[in-house]
C-alpha cells in the first residue's frame, strides 16, 4: 500500500513543488492550502504522514496546532514541519509536540526526500512491529489441561454468543486480555473493533479524555475508546484503577449506551460490549471506598477467574511446548528445544505468570542458542534474576547509579541488535533513538556492531 502524505502550505508554488517532488518519489499526496482545509482533511482521514507549514492563514503557530491535532488522533504519524521564519524557539516547540523533523525554507530537495524516506522507514517498522504483535497475540490460544483452563474454555464458549458484560479476574500476566480477545473473536462482533483501555497506564486526569473523547474549540473531534469500539468490544483493563468520578460516568454509559464528549454538547450513541479485567479484588476495593458497588454489579454480569501459573503447574510443560513452536514460527527460526520438564522451570515462582514464561521463551528465540546446554544456561540465568530478586536489589543498592544503568543498557541494546540482525536503523527506530546517537551509545558501552 502506497504511503499517503498530506501537504499543507499556503504558498501555491511551494505546494506544487512539494506535490511533484513527492509523487515522483512514488508516494500519494493530499493537499491543503489553509488551516481549515488541513483540519478537514485530517478529520476526514488521518494521513500516513504530513508536511506542515508553520504559518498559515489563522495564526503564527497553525502548523504546531495541526501537529498536535494529528498526534491526538495517532501519535505514530510522522510530521515534518517546514517554515520560512525559523528560530530556535519554534524548532524546539515543534519537536516538543512530536515533530519528526524541522526544515527551513528554502529547503534542499534531496535532504527533504531523505527525511521523508526515514519517516517512511519508521512507519513501516512500526507497522511491522504492530503486525508481529497482533499476529503473535491473535495466534495464541488458551493453553493448558488444568481444571481452571478447561472451565474457562467452556465459559468462553457460553458467554461469547451473548452481549453480556464480563468481569475477568486474575493476577497480572495470567492471560486476562487473551480471554477477552477470545470472547470477542467468538462473538458476532468479531469483524468489528476490539479496543483496549488500560486504567493502570493512564494519567488520572486523562482518563475521561481517553474514554469519551473531546470536542475542541476549533471544531475538531478527538475520538475516545467508546467511539472507537462502537459496534465492537471495549476491554477496560485494570478497571480497579478508574478514578471514582469517572466510575459514575461509566455507570451512566452502561445504562444508556450514550454520553457526551469532553467540552461537547451533542449526545453520542454507541453500541459497545464492555469487558473489564482486574488483578485486584474489587470487593475489597469496594470496602475501602476505591470502587463503586453499583458499578461492580453492573460490570459483573458474568465472572471469569483465572488462576496464577503457580496454581496450575501442570500447564507449564504444555505452555513451553506451545510458545516454543509459535515464537519460532513468528521469528522464522528453527524449533526451540526447551526441556518441558526442567525442574528449574517447574519450581520457579512465576510472579509474572504466563507473560513471564512467554518472555523467557522469546528471549531464548532472540539469542538463538545452538545447543540444549546453552538453552538451559539462559533459562537458569534468566530465572535466577527472579529467584534472587531481593538479593539482587540489595546488591544494586550498593552499586553506583551510573554502573547499574550501564549494565542494563548494555544487555538491553545487545538483545535489540540481535533481534534486528545488527541493523542499526531498525534498532534505533525501535528503541526511540537517533541513528548517530545509538552509534555513540554502543561505542560508549563497548558493544561491537555487527551485520
Amino acid at each position: 500500500m502506497a504511503i499517503e502524505i498530506l501537504i499543507v502550505d499556503d504558498n501555491a508554488d511551494i505546494r506544487n513543488i512539494l506535490n511533484e517532488l513527492i509523487i515522483d518519489a512514488g508516494y500519494k499526496t493530499r493537499i491543503a492550502a489553509n488551516y481549515n482545509q488541513a483540519l478537514s482533511e485530517i478529520d476526514k482521514k488521518i494521513p500516513d504522514m504530513a508536511i506542515l507549514d508553520v504559518k498559515l492563514d489563522k495564526g503564527d503557530n497553525d502548523g504546531i496546532e495541526l501537529l498536535a491535532h494529528i498526534k491526538s488522533k495517532n501519535k505514530d504519524v510522522p510530521v515534518i514541519i517546514i517554515t520560512g521564519h525559523a528560530n530556535i524557539e519554534m524548532a524546539v516547540n515543534s519537536l516538543k509536540h512530536g515533530a519528526f523533523e524541522f526544515v527551513e525554507k528554502p529547503f534542499d530537495h534531496a535532504r527533504l526526500l531523505n527525511f521523508i524516506s526515514r519517516a517512511v522507514e519508521n512507519i513501516n517498522l512500526k507497522s511491522q512491529n504492530k503486525e508481529y504483535e497482533n499476529k503473535l497475540f491473535s495466534s495464541f490460544d488458551l493453553v493448558g489441561d488444568s481444571k481452571n483452563i478447561l472451565n474457562i474454555r467452556e465459559q468462553i464458549d457460553k458467554i461469547s454468543i451473548t452481549d453480556s458484560r464480563v468481569l475477568i479476574n486474575g493476577p497480572s500476566g495470567s492471560g486476562k486480555e487473551l480471554i477477552a480477545r477470545k470472547i470477542h473473536k467468538n462473538s458476532r462482533r468479531n469483524n468489528k473493533p476490539f479496543i483496549v483501555l488500560n486504567g493502570a497506564l493512564l494519567d488520572s486526569n486523562k482518563y475521561e479524555l481517553e474514554l469519551f473523547g473531546e470536542e475542541k474549540t476549533n471544531g475538531s473531534i478527538s475520538y475516545g475508546a467508546l467511539e472507537k469500539a462502537n459496534n465492537g468490544t471495549l476491554l477496560i483493563d485494570q478497571v480497579s484503577e478508574i478514578p471514582l468520578d469517572i466510575q459514575s460516568k461509566i455507570l451512566r454509559v452502561l445504562t444508556d449506551q450514550k454520553f457526551k464528549r469532553l467540552n461537547g454538547n451533542n449526545t453520542v450513541n454507541v453500541n459497545v460490549r464492555i469487558i473489564c479485567s482486574s488483578s485486584k479484588n474489587l470487593l475489597d476495593e469496594i470496602k475501602i471506598g476505591n470502587f463503586r458497588e453499583d458499578l461492580y454489579h453492573r460490570l459483573n454480569v458474568f465472572e471469569i477467574n483465572i488462576d496464577s501459573l503457580n496454581e496450575r503447574v501442570s500447564d507449564i510443560p504444555l505452555l513451553i511446548k506451545y510458545f516454543s513452536k509459535k515464537i519460532a514460527e513468528n521469528y522464522n527460526i528453527r524449533s526451540l528445544e526447551i526441556d518441558e520438564n526442567d525442574s528449574y522451570i517447574l519450581s520457579h515462582k512465576w510472579k509474572g505468570n504466563v507473560r513471564e514464561l512467554r518472555n523467557l521463551i522469546e528471549r531464548i528465540a532472540i539469542l538463538q542458542p545452538e545447543t540444549k546446554d546453552k538453552i538451559s544456561r539462559i533459562v537458569k540465568e534468566s530465572l535466577k534474576t527472579e529467584v534472587f530478586n531481593e538479593k539482587l536489589a540489595e546488591n544494586n543498592l550498593s552499586v553506583p547509579l551510573k554502573e547499574a544503568r550501564e549494565k542494563f543498557e548494555k544487555e538491553y541494546l545487545t538483545i535489540q541488535l540481535k533481534k534486528f540482525n545488527g541493523n542499526i536503523s531498525k534498532t534505533a527506530n525501535f528503541v526511540g533513538m537517533e541513528r548517530t546517537a545509538l552509534h555513540r551509545k554502543l561505542k560508549g558501552l563497548g558493544i561491537k556492531e555487527f551485520n
